[in-house]
Formats: C-alpha cells, sequence, structure tokens
C-alpha cells in the first residue's frame, strides 16, 4: 500500500537540489508558522498553515492568504512544527518529510526535531529531516536501508547505547558491534553506495550529507 505522506515546513535552513524534488514528490505539505518561506522556494501550495505566526513576514501573510490556517496562542505547550505534525497526522499521513529541520540558528529546537523524528518512527511513521545538503534517518531496532551516493559522508549518533549495529557498504564497516552511549566511533564514516543498517536495541539517528563527498 503507497504511503501518504506530508512534508512539513519548518523555519530552518533548506537548499533546494535535485534530490530534495525527487524525494518531495507527490508529497502534500504543513507550514508551521515562519516555515512557509519555503513554500516560494518549492512552488508549492500548503493545504494548511499552523502556528502563533510571531515569526511570519506580512509579506508572506499576504502572498499566502489563501491558505486556511490553524492560529494558536504564543503561550502553548507545543512547538509550532509539533503541532505541525499533528495536522498531518490528522489528515491521513503515515510518511513524514521535515524540510528545514536541521541546522538553524536554535540548536535546541534542531536537537528536538531529531528526537521526535525518533519517537514517531517508534510509532510506526516513516520519517525523513532535510536541510536539502543534510538528511537524518531515525534507527532503531531493526533494519534501515538508505540510497546514499558513493562517497558521501554520514555519522550515526547514538542516543543510548547501541546493540548489534552493523553497517554494509561503507567505508568502515561494522558487524553487530556495541556502541556505548556518547561514543565517537561511528562519526565521520563515508558510503561506499547505497548503505544497510541493522540494529538489535537502541536508539539512533543517521546523519548525511549526500553532497559532501569530502570522504571519497
Amino acid at each position: 500500500m503507497a504511503r501518504s505522506t506530508f512534508t512539513i515546513l519548518l523555519g530552518g535552513a533548506l537548499t533546494s537540489t535535485d534530490r530534495l524534488t525527487r524525494q518531495l514528490g507527490g508529497s502534500r505539505f504543513v507550514a508551521a508558522d515562519g516555515g512557509m518561506r519555503h513554500a516560494r522556494l518549492l512552488g508549492v501550495v500548503p493545504d494548511v498553515w499552523v502556528g502563533d505566526f510571531d515569526s511570519t513576514e506580512d509579506t508572506l501573510l499576504s502572498e499566502f492568504a489563501s491558505v486556511p490556517r490553524e492560529s494558536y496562542p504564543a503561550a502553548k505547550a507545543a512547538t509550532d512544527g509539533e503541532m505541525a505534525v499533528e495536522a498531518a497526522l490528522s489528515r491521513g499521513a503515515d510518511s513524514l518529510i521535515f524540510a528545514g529541520a536541521l541546522g538553524g540558528t536554535r540548536s535546541d529546537h534542531a536537537f528536538l526535531h531529531l528526537l521526535q523524528a525518533v519517537g514517531l518512527a517508534e510509532r510506526g511513521l516513516s520519517v525523513l529531516m532535510t536541510s536539502g545538503e543534510e538528511e537524518a534517518y531515525p534507527l532503531l531496532a531493526g533494519t534501515l536501508e538508505l540510497d546514499l551516493p558513493k562517497g558521501c559522508l554520514f555519522s550515526v549518533l547514538g542516543l543510548t547505547e547501541l546493540t548489534g549495529l552493523s553497517i554494509v557498504n561503507a567505508r568502515y564497516p561494522l558487524d553487530d558491534f556495541t556502541l556505548p552511549f556518547g561514543s565517537s566511533r561511528t562519526v565521520s564514516n563515508v558510503a561506499e553506495g547505497p548503505l544497510r543498517f541493522s540494529l538489535k536495541s537502541g536508539r539512533a539517528v543517521v546523519l548525511a550529507r549526500p553532497y559532501d563527498l569530502t570522504g571519497a
């Protein structure tokens, strides 16, 4: 059965690339507050626009005046991005792409997005976070296959101790490895083509830079 993919437009940096365009093909869109500016870049019109609109330019409000809005007070118990996720899920999403989720000026938000990605994956959703130049994928117990260009840099960041970690088709492969929490052992690896990860237990994030071939 085909997945229903929604892209959440967030406020971080976003670069339009051929790879991003392919990833967004067939997606519907939800904008979170100032993340609506990426709709201009991508040439899309979101289904809905959510947030407290405290970081939205007046020009955006005029340009996308026809997009339905879900407004919330600034003093609230969830981020605009989290409310955008709920808006997507209520519309049937089972696959989420977070565009503008990485980097930017708010390290707390960027780190939270990585944690949210893992939490959503534990609920059975397919999740990709991207800035166009960098991508993040949750890694949980089981297997994960990523189609990455040969020579691109990637890292596995363990959010817990990882047991039974295997990485296939990398310059520095691993087989049934135990990664202690906080270890840098899995930082700055190089893809030799499409990667396959397997994990027995733990939670992690794979960070990849598809256009960074400095490790080639």
